[in-house]
């Protein structure tokens, strides 16, 4: 008795968390209602079923209980009950499979007014190529691929000269429009999955998978890689934001050509050479680094980086928070580079300076903080030299004293809360691994050694 009790208050205690839990599918936002409609089917059929085994099963534990002097009977055959299981199995089966292939039939057959783009995944972030005004992409290739062609695009491809190339987790759509994701990686298994879009599919290497669906709504929505691609798997998001075609284009237009970005003339050490004494107040005239005004070494850090750092100064994704003290006097000097001619000029220039280990600070356990370098590794390199294609900076030989105050404002939010900052958020998840002070004492002793 007591197990037919239980049975039953399993059915309605599941039923129950089914009708009234809060937790459910996101507000759609694309023109996939029929997932939902064929989600919805699964559930009614696999819920009829689930209650109807278990209620039977509560009442065979009852009728069918030990009494004293009942003997069982065997009947090992009943052709009629037979007939009534298979058939209706056979129904539910066909009514949970026959409206997936509907919709499978309609997820293969792309429109064909639909616009095309590309979604490049990579452990552990998204780019994104669109077509120029020819409306062709460009053909790419694997052994294309390096820092200053992510994308591998084809140097001998005329139709690729016009593409647009996004290098940020941030993607722009237009409302109402019917869109193709190609979808490619240049490493491992990732996977395309918006939530509120309810379709995903996996990225392959060595192959070109793609998914379509029409935005319904404006909003920011989570891009997740739900495939486990790494150690990093976790922190591999971007952001889908559908807008008016208006909106959409003028986003577009913001970013470089294939052309335009192979035709970018290296920075000029000579003419970046009085830009730096601005710098050279606080970061010394070998870009040293000086602990006493908070300046960090920048001699040896990736020109990449340092360029990436001066745009978020210059457009607030650094500097803009109440606590970032140092940070705010930062902002102002970035803006004293009046554009992009300006900023690689002085980079090159610190591209010249000597690059000479900054002086050790921290004290903290090696062998302890060798451990949490696992992690780094995966990005910053085994060796902490740090790797452009992760979007990861050197780290070896840069300011210790530094680094334990980047991951100490990643930590308590300081760094990589801002919207603008498309990689910071990776950095917070990161640095939450550190339990405490003493632990990134740790793990920055241990850079100390390379």
């Amino acid at each position: 008795m007591v197990l037919a009790i239980a049975l039953v208050l399993l059915v309605v205690g599941s039923l129950l968390f089914h009708f009234l839990s809060p937790w459910y599918f996101t507000p759609i936002a694309s023109n996939w209602g029929m997932i939902d409609d064929t989600v919805t089917i699964t559930f009614w059929v696999t819920g009829i079923v689930f209650v109807a085994i278990n209620l039977f099963m509560a009442y065979a534990v009852i009728r069918y209980r030990y009494r004293k002097g009942k003997r069982a009977e065997y009947a090992p055959e009943n052709k009629k009950l037979e007939a009534w299981l298979v058939a209706v199995t056979t129904v539910g089966v066909v009514a949970m499979l026959a409206p997936g292939l509907f919709v499978w039939a309609k997820f293969v057959e792309v429109p064909q007014d639909a616009a095309v783009f590309e979604a490049l995944g990579k452990q552990w972030h998204w780019s994104f190529r669109f077509p120029g005004k020819d409306g062709v992409l460009g053909t790419v290739a694997a052994r294309y691929v390096s820092d200053k062609n992510p994308f591998g695009m084809n140097p001998n491809d005329p139709n690729g000269k016009d593409d647009v190339l996004v290098t940020s987790p941030e993607v722009h759509l237009p409302l109402g429009r019917p869109v193709k994701a190609l979808l490619r990686s240049i490493d491992v298994l990732h996977d395309f999955a918006v939530p509120q879009f309810r379709v995903k599919m996996d990225l392959v290497p060595g192959l070109v998978t793609y998914i379509w669906f029409t935005p319904t709504r404006t909003g920011e929505f989570d891009l997740l890689c739900e495939e486990l691609c790494g150690l990093a798997h976790f922190t591999m998001r971007g952001r889908v934001v559908v807008e008016e075609e208006k909106a959409f284009q003028a986003w577009l237009s913001r970013y470089p050509t294939y052309a335009q970005s192979t035709a970018q003339v290296a920075g000029d050490a000579e003419a970046g050479k009085p830009l730096f004494a601005v710098c050279s107040a606080c970061h010394g005239l070998q870009a040293e680094g000086n602990p006493v005004l908070h300046a960090p070494k920048l001699s040896g850090q990736g020109d990449w980086y340092l360029k990436r750092q001066l745009d978020y100064f210059k457009n607030g994704a650094r500097g803009a928070h109440d606590k970032d003290v140092y940070g705010k006097q930062m902002a102002p000097m970035a803006a004293t580079l009046a554009d992009d001619a300006a900023i690689a000029n002085v980079i090159a220039y610190i591209g010249t300076l000597p690059d000479k280990p900054a002086p050790a600070t921290v004290e903290g356990d090696a062998k302890h903080g060798q451990k949490s370098f696992v992690t780094c590794a995966a990005c910053h390199g085994s060796d902490g030299r740090g790797n452009q294609a992760m979007n990861a900076p050197r780290l070896a030989g840069m300011s210790d004293w530094y680094l334990v105050t980047q991951l100490n404002n990643f930590k308590h939010g300081v760094r990589g809360a801002n919207r603008k900052d498309m990689y910071g958020p990776q950095m917070v998840s990161m640095a939450a691994i550190l339990a405490n002070d003493r632990a990134i004492d740790n793990l920055v002793s241990y850079i100390n050694t390379f």
